[in-house]
């Protein structure tokens, strides 16, 4: 079989166990990062940031969009990288306020329980919001938002003979661009049948969902194998048959699976369907370190690759500990093609008294390992699996400079935070690895790398933006860099620029009359921009509450630049769309620190 190492991921998982029954068990999760620190992710940025306050004001109200009336305790979230995330409720008359706020550019959006969850000027579903343009010591009194009822799919899930299936997850998905591709992914509105087996998912927005249903639980999975220790000690029965991930109306393929037109404040009832029975097999094998050493404590997880839904690949996950000789068993696992992914574990306890306490630790460790870990692609046809071997591999480690360029570089470098995504958005849930803060000197380290892997820098100073990614004095900011097993990678650099670019205007329609409701989408030139992981090169965005658009922070270079009146978010990461939008496109080149002004005229067709 052939084997693709990865990073480790430090995830710490700590289970407050308590002596009693009747006590409820707490359980506490702590991400980190390879190199041991924290993992600070406020909204938007990489790390944390001063925030700032001022004298501005945002008012408004939220109306029920079918009759006018106010909604009251609908809760109203505010962000903006100056101040994080700030919320506030409706009162009886749907009003709500922000104070001592500084200027800046804030997004805004509401939600309320039976109605479809809505960013302030957005007035079809999927839309991108509209942002907020708040000057110093201005203020907004008419932030309103208009709040449509959701739509509501019902059914029942039963099993081959009938009977219901109660504690299965059902999740409403949407096919959606993402990182360059369409897949399937679900819409937030996830539920769990009762006993029954009915479901019930409610203030979808109109439009057009997959119904997806699954019984595994990888909460419970994942605990159990963290403190039961997978196949060591004493263990249970288990079936031999099971049930894969379904589609409605009864299907284990999503290209097979009907749609459900759902319409505001409409229910879509009787989509009852049942689970698709398979037989499980039973996977077992060894895993070993590079020197040949049998890996104590790892996790073993069986995660379904591949797959366009990826929603349920992560749900349809599988865990097990390794025992002292390496060993481990996955018990209950579907046909399908999966990857073995394996991360180093240690288990720690302590009692405080009636608490017992379990700390896990996934990913590279200081047990002696060297924070080994391994991939493996494997396919599984219903038949049970013996004597499959994994060999782990150290992960590499990536060290370099952070670089300002432009204008004297900021007092401060501690804030900002290095990372290095995958470039292949498609693997395993715990494929991932690799970030660090710079040090006051602008170096940093990365360590447990492995695959091609884009790096950036996150939370940078207010004034800079990303310029290029630089290996050796070759330019890999969208090619990537890739880490081989055990390489050491030097002479990075991560270069930020105070020479920001800007492209802003207005959109007009035939007769002239200026327009306030559009969707500008930016893109390069080169159609090999397009398909690029995490592209820097295509993007969208709405007009601010006066109808003027503005997007910053593209590279130098050849863009086309249309106005259209409806365009779904993210839907411009469309090659196909693109391809169409380009004929009718205006052309220009934004050089390094320019700005650029267009008046354009709304395309109408699209």
């Amino acid at each position: 079989m052939t084997m693709r190492c990865v990073a480790p991921v430090m995830l710490t998982i700590v289970l407050a166990a308590t002596a009693s029954p009747a006590r409820a068990q707490q359980i506490f999760i702590e991400s980190q990062s390879t190199g041991g620190e924290p993992m600070m992710i406020p909204p938007g940025l990489g790390g944390p940031r001063q925030m700032k306050t001022g004298t501005g004001r945002i008012l408004g109200r939220v109306l029920a969009s079918d009759s006018g009336t106010p909604i009251r305790r609908a809760q109203v979230r505010l962000t903006a990288p100056e101040i994080g995330v700030k919320t506030a409720l409706t009162d009886a008359d749907g009003r709500f306020e922000f104070r001592e706020l500084p200027g800046g550019r804030f997004s805004l959006n509401a939600s309320k329980s039976g109605y479809v969850n809505v960013q302030y000027g957005q007035t079809r579903p999927f839309e991108q919001g509209r942002p907020i343009e708040l000057a110093d010591k201005q203020v907004l009194d008419k932030a309103d938002i208009s709040m449509p009822r959701g739509g509501v799919i019902t059914g029942r899930l039963t099993d081959e003979f009938g009977d219901p299936v109660p504690d299965a997850m059902v999740s409403a998905m949407r096919q959606t661009w993402s990182n360059g591709r369409r897949r399937l992914l679900p819409t937030g509105r996830t539920t769990q049948t009762n006993d029954l087996g009915q479901y019930r998912m409610y203030g979808l927005p109109p439009g057009e969902y997959y119904i997806s249903a699954t019984l595994r639980n990888t909460d419970i999975m994942m605990l159990d194998a963290a403190m039961l220790g997978g196949g060591s000690g004493a263990s249970g029965s288990t079936p031999s048959s099971g049930y894969a991930p379904t589609y409605f109306p009864g299907t284990t393929a999503a290209a097979s699976a009907q749609r459900v037109t759902v319409a505001i404040a409409q229910e879509a009832q009787n989509t009852d369907f049942a689970l698709a029975p398979v037989r499980l097999a039973r996977i077992s094998g060894t895993v070993m370190t590079s020197e040949g050493k049998p890996l104590d404590g790892a996790m073993v997880s069986a995660t379904p690759s591949g797959r366009a839904d990826v929603g349920m690949a992560i749900m349809n996950a599988g865990n097990a500990r390794t025992t002292k000789d390496g060993n481990f068993t996955l018990n209950s696992v579907a046909p399908g093609d999966y990857v073995l992914t394996v991360r180093s574990v240690r288990i720690m306890t302590s009692d405080g008294g009636d608490m017992m306490t379990f700390r896990a630790t996934i990913g590279g460790g200081d047990g002696g390992d060297g924070g080994e870990a391994a991939n493996m692609p494997l396919a599984v046809s219903g038949e049970d699996l013996a004597n499959v071997v994994i060999v782990t591999s150290k992960g590499a480690t990536a060290s370099g400079r952070l670089v300002f360029e432009g204008s004297s570089a900021p007092p401060a470098m501690t804030g900002v935070r290095i990372t290095a995504a995958p470039a292949e958005m498609d693997g395993p849930l715990l494929g991932g690895g690799g970030a660090g803060q710079a040090k006051e000197d602008g170096s940093f380290q990365l360590r447990g790398l492995s695959g091609r892997r884009l790096l950036r820098a996150g939370n940078l100073p207010p004034g800079w933006t990303l310029k290029a990614v630089r290996l050796n004095g070759e330019d890999v900011t969208d090619s990537g860099v890739e880490f081989k097993p055990g390489q050491d990678v030097s002479g990075l650099e991560i270069v930020a620029t105070s020479k920001q670019t800007e492209i802003s205007g207005t959109v007009t329609a035939s007769n002239g009359s200026l327009i306030k409701d559009y969707t500008v989408v930016v893109f390069s030139d080169d159609s090999q921009h397009w398909n690029l992981p995490l592209s820097r090169w295509v993007t969208g965005t709405r007009p601010d509450q006066e109808g003027r658009f503005r997007v910053r922070n593209l590279p130098p270079g050849s863009y086309n630049v249309i106005a259209v009146d409806y365009v779904e978010a993210g839907s411009w990461g469309d090659p196909e769309l693109l391809e169409r939008l380009k004929g009718r496109a205006k052309r220009m080149t934004l050089s390094e620190g320019g700005s650029e002004r267009l008046d354009l005229k709304l395309t109408e067709g699209f």
